[in-house]
């Protein structure tokens, strides 16, 4: 386009506010190509007011391109629900459907808010809609996205992964259908209004990193009430190039700051119905055109699907097919070492740590990987590593977090903490990225925002390695795969040169001497067993009857 398209929502004073302020816009910086206006285009104007517009006494300065009602008092603005011409210059899109400009820019649209019955009233739209307006542009295998979709309504748990929506809470507001057609759809900018808050969302990408072909980017926006007394956003102007006119490899750039899809999760919770459709919520057909009739599936109308019932249950998880150190309820834990239990979570002391404060993540419930958790427990689990974090920063260290998908049967995640003073989490990045070069292992950088989720699917085997800025390092594992690969960078920026396993065995033979040898030839006393290896390790490997002593060690322990 040569001059930046507007989107905005309308409440009151349509004419005189928002016309007014485009003409004085377009005074100072130049002529606009088109309007957009989401929300409510009517709000509490007069009818006295419209007429004027309706009869050509006034007119709006550019054309202007407006979404229906979303209350059943403004419904009789609309005439025609297949989209009409209201006044000269202002277009009511219609119910659903893609306008097309002559640029090939490419407008989505959908009026209304979701319905909450069935049949769906004159300002609401249903399951029916939506899978109507998704088979008309993904049934092209050329099909990319859109450039722009208009929704009057924020689309559920927008905020997920993102900056914060101040006020909002983009869990329980919203809609979960337009969640799911802007999954589908893709476009490259989502306005939306009726929270009265302005928003503009940190970028999500649309491919999940490492298993699709990169993909272009989303802008959510969501603009506040023209006029609003704590003059919030009203208004947004934007330069945009259509989508089909661009370079492929400009178009899937990813900005520094784009985050993780926010309703990957969703989509996939989403239940599943039979229910046929009623025949009464036919939509008429499209304004600018038909769009191609296919059977789609609608939702029960008892709430249950719209967060208005108590939540389902969730999903138990798969059970040990035999005895597990870990699940808490095992007899097998060593509950000795637990340091703290939450509801889903629980943490330990490593039973061979790296250091004293060595500790481990674990779910309470029997799951092999984070990919397998459930979202009640991943969202304690970061809990746990955000508190650990504060934590540990107070003592003047930082951790790096480390899991290994491998031949093992309950999820891991190891937490160590690195004083500040000894490096940098740099340092730590680059000291697996060594490893693994010299162990020929492939460890890629996963985006910042990525969810490990995204990468890697259950069952699938791999090391994930997480550092206290954010960033992540990961490995798919194909075939073997070093069991010490992680302990023994982690090890080395406490105890350069000895390796995690020979200094456990070391520890375990100092605690073996100071406590059963009373007259112990390495003099020492008894107590904590990290303290005794910290004190003794330095000069044990010297020790004259070190190789003696070690040797009926091991003979003792197999005993």
């Amino acid at each position: 386009l040569r001059q930046p398209p507007l989107s905005y929502p309308i409440t009151s004073s349509t004419s005189r506010a928002i016309f007014g302020r485009v003409r004085a816009i377009q005074a100072k910086s130049g002529r606009f190509d088109m309007l957009l206006c989401v929300g409510n285009f009517f709000g509490s104007t007069s009818e006295a007011e419209w007429a004027e517009y309706r009869t050509g006494a006034k007119k709006a300065p550019i054309p202007t391109y407006v979404l229906g009602a979303n209350t059943q008092d403004t419904l009789s603005y609309f005439p025609d629900v297949s989209g009409c011409e209201l006044a000269e210059n202002i277009t009511y899109l219609g119910r659903r459907g893609v306008y097309s400009g002559c640029s090939g820019l490419q407008i989505a649209y959908l009026s209304g808010t979701e319905a909450q019955q069935r049949p769906a009233p004159g300002h609401s739209f249903s399951a029916k809609d939506v899978a109507e307006l998704k088979s008309s542009l993904l049934s092209s295998p050329n099909f990319r996205g859109v450039d722009i979709l208009l929704t009057s309504p924020w689309p559920r748990d927008v905020g997920t992964f993102a900056n914060s929506a101040g006020e909002i809470d983009t869990k329980k507001c919203g809609s979960k259908l337009v969640s799911d057609l802007a999954a589908s759809l893709k476009p490259r900018y989502h306005f939306a209004a009726l929270e009265k808050a302005y928003y503009e969302r940190l970028p999500y990408r649309n491919h999940v990193v490492l298993q699709e072909t990169p993909q272009h980017v989303t802008r959510f926006i969501a603009l506040a009430d023209v006029g609003n007394t704590s003059k919030k956003k009203y208004l947004y102007a934007f330069s945009i190039v259509p989508m089909s006119s661009m370079d492929p490899a400009e178009l899937v750039k990813q900005p520094q700051d784009v985050t993780e899809n926010p309703y990957r999760k969703l989509r996939k919770e989403a239940p599943k119905s039979k229910a046929p459709l009623s025949a009464e919520e036919e939509p008429a057909s499209q304004f600018f055109f038909d769009l191609n009739k296919h059977q789609g599936k609608k939702r029960p109308s008892d709430g249950k699907e719209r967060g208005d019932s108590q939540p389902k249950q969730a999903k138990k998880p798969p059970q040990p097919t035999g005895p597990c150190w870990f699940c808490l309820a095992s007899p097998e834990v060593e509950k000795h070492l637990v340091v703290s239990i939450g509801t889903h979570c629980y943490l330990a002391l490593a039973k061979g740590g790296l250091s004293p404060d060595h500790v481990l993540i674990l779910p309470i419930g029997h799951y092999q990987s984070v990919v397998d958790l459930s979202s009640e427990v991943l969202e304690e689990v970061t809990k746990y590593k955000a508190a650990l974090k504060e934590f540990f920063r107070s003592k003047g260290k930082r951790y790096v977090l480390f899991e290994r998908n491998y031949r093992s049967q309950h999820l891991q995640l190891q937490v160590i903490p690195v004083p500040l003073d000894l490096c940098t989490s740099e340092d730590i990045k680059e000291a697996f990225i060594t490893q693994a070069q010299e162990q020929q292992i492939e460890l890629l950088e996963i985006p910042e925002h990525s969810d490990i989720a995204q990468v890697a699917q259950p069952g699938t085997p791999y090391f994930y390695v997480e550092l206290d800025t954010g960033e992540k390092l990961f490995h798919r594992i194909r075939g073997r795969f070093p069991l010490q690969f992680g302990r023994c960078p982690a090890w080395e920026w406490g105890q350069p040169g000895i390796s995690p396993w020979a200094a456990c065995y070391l520890a375990c033979l100092c605690w073996f001497l100071s406590s059963r040898c009373p007259s112990s030839c390495l003099g020492l006393g008894a107590g904590d067993p990290h303290a005794l290896c910290a004190t003794v390790l330095p000069g044990l490997f010297t020790h004259p009857k070190f190789l003696q002593t070690y040797t009926a060690l091991c003979v003792v322990l197999m005993l």
